[in-house]
């Protein structure tokens, strides 16, 4: 319809189709013919994608409009494209890294350090400088943000203690911008210059919920592991899955291996199929064959679970006469490993998890793990969320000014929600004979 319009409407319908372009899997841009402007409206994403930065970017923009000029969106670019273009011309040249080096944090702060470092590197960025500072024994935060400005910092990027970042999101401004690599406790506003970035355990249960429910599922019951941990996975799943209209029939807190058996039966409600046949033994006064039979008002089951954990309850399931139940899972069940032989009690369960341990061909990744083989596996998460507050740095302006840009990280489909916290849209994958697939995004 672009012909048929004119000044407003004609910009309004450029802003329409960079959103839709915009919450397009990246693996889904590809499929374009030559020439027409749907192939250039796609190869123009492409470009806005990946782990470029903003200056380059732009001249890989710019020369895309020398190619194309007759295109609608070489004549007039879409708003977050010039919002790029603003942040290009002011590149970040110098990040304060606050992480721990000593204490029970340190192998979690280093592995975060080198994945940052490592995408540093990669970028071939030589503008820009790493200071690196101890949060370790960290007590005096303003006495750290007079150093870091002294020293010419324009982004702090740490804490990463639970406790230092409540302490930030606390105050009324801070004197840098800061990625905190945590996310402070309760829900209210923070400063403006505070945004925050992790690996929450709640993202992945709201995920299982949006996933579950395009998939057509609307009753579920659960399993999860008993502890505060387990606590907050399931409210968050409950609190989007009911927002959303689906049903939470049951649950279950797992803990002691010997009592899943009886709580899976719990669950399932397989006693009141016993108990039936018992009462028709009963009344009939002679044996009848029965076979218990679970309920049948569930569509699946939502799974949070070490992989330990998950090895067991997958094949109890399909004991208790629940083999057919779907399951879907979050990324704790996996362990990043191919050890196929154990991952065969796995089989059928969905999960969701990083593109970083779901991408064996990702160049990034493969480098890091020739140094540091850890970061092949569950580890390897806390390397992606390095290499992604690297990424997210100097768009972190573009993100708060466009909420609907989205950046394809390795941690995940990174945006901006309210409250400045960074929330991930993670790939899903699939076990099957042991192994792991990966799967399409879920018909929209």
């Amino acid at each position: 319809i672009e012909p048929l319009l004119s000044s407003q409407a004609a910009a309004n319908n450029h802003e329409a189709i960079w959103s839709l372009l915009s919450a397009v899997p990246a693996s889904q841009l590809d499929n374009a013919g030559q020439g027409d402007d749907l192939a250039g409206w796609l190869e123009l994403s492409r470009l806005t994608r990946g782990n470029a930065t903003p200056a380059q970017q732009v001249a890989s923009i710019a020369a895309w409009q020398q190619r194309n000029p007759q295109h609608p969106a070489a004549r007039q670019l879409p708003q977050a494209l010039v919002k790029l273009q603003e942040i290009a011309a002011r590149p970040l040249t110098h990040v304060a890294l606050l992480l721990p080096t000593q204490g029970q944090f340190a192998s979690v702060g280093q592995a975060l350090r080198d994945g940052f470092l490592a995408a540093y590197y990669q970028s071939g960025d030589n503008t820009l400088q790493v200071s690196v500072h101890d949060s370790s024994n960290l007590t005096d935060l303003d006495g750290f943000y007079r150093q870091a400005q002294a020293e010419g910092a324009q982004l702090v990027i740490g804490p990463l203690e639970k406790p230092l970042v409540n302490q930030l999101s606390q105050r009324a401004q801070l004197p840098l911008p800061t990625l905190a690599l945590n996310y402070s406790e309760g829900r209210s506003e923070g400063p403006a210059q505070l945004f925050q970035f992790g690996l929450a355990a709640e993202d992945e249960a709201r995920e299982v919920a949006q996933r579950a429910w395009e998939d057509g599922m609307r009753r579920a019951v659960a399993l999860v592991p008993s502890g505060e941990w387990g606590d907050r996975v399931l409210a968050a799943f409950r609190k989007d899955w009911e927002a959303r209209g689906g049903s939470l029939i049951a649950s279950e807190h797992v803990d002691q291996p010997v009592r899943l058996a009886q709580q899976i039966a719990d669950l399932l409600k397989l006693r009141d199929s016993e108990a039936r046949a018992k009462r028709l033994r009963d009344a009939l006064g002679s044996q009848v064959e029965a076979q218990p039979t679970r309920r049948q008002d569930v569509d699946f089951v939502f799974l949070a679970a070490t992989p330990a954990q998950a090895r067991q309850i997958k094949p109890t399931l399909a004991f208790q006469y629940a083999g057919d139940l779907p399951v879907y899972g979050t990324s704790h069940l996996f362990s990043g490993g191919s050890e196929a032989k154990q991952a065969l009690d796995l089989d059928g369960i969905r999960f969701c998890e990083t593109p970083w341990l779901l991408d064996g061909n990702n160049p990034l990744r493969n480098q890091v793990a020739s140094e540091w083989p850890a970061a092949a596996g569950s580890l390897g998460r806390l390397y992606a969320m390095g290499a992604d507050a690297y990424r997210l740095a100097p768009r972190l302006g573009q993100l708060q000014a466009l909420p609907s840009t989205r950046l394809d990280g390795l941690t995940g489909s990174l945006s901006l929600a309210p409250g400045q916290r960074i929330v991930r849209r993670l790939p899903w994958a699939e076990y099957r004979n042991g192994q792991v697939y990966r799967l399409e995004s879920a018909a929209q």
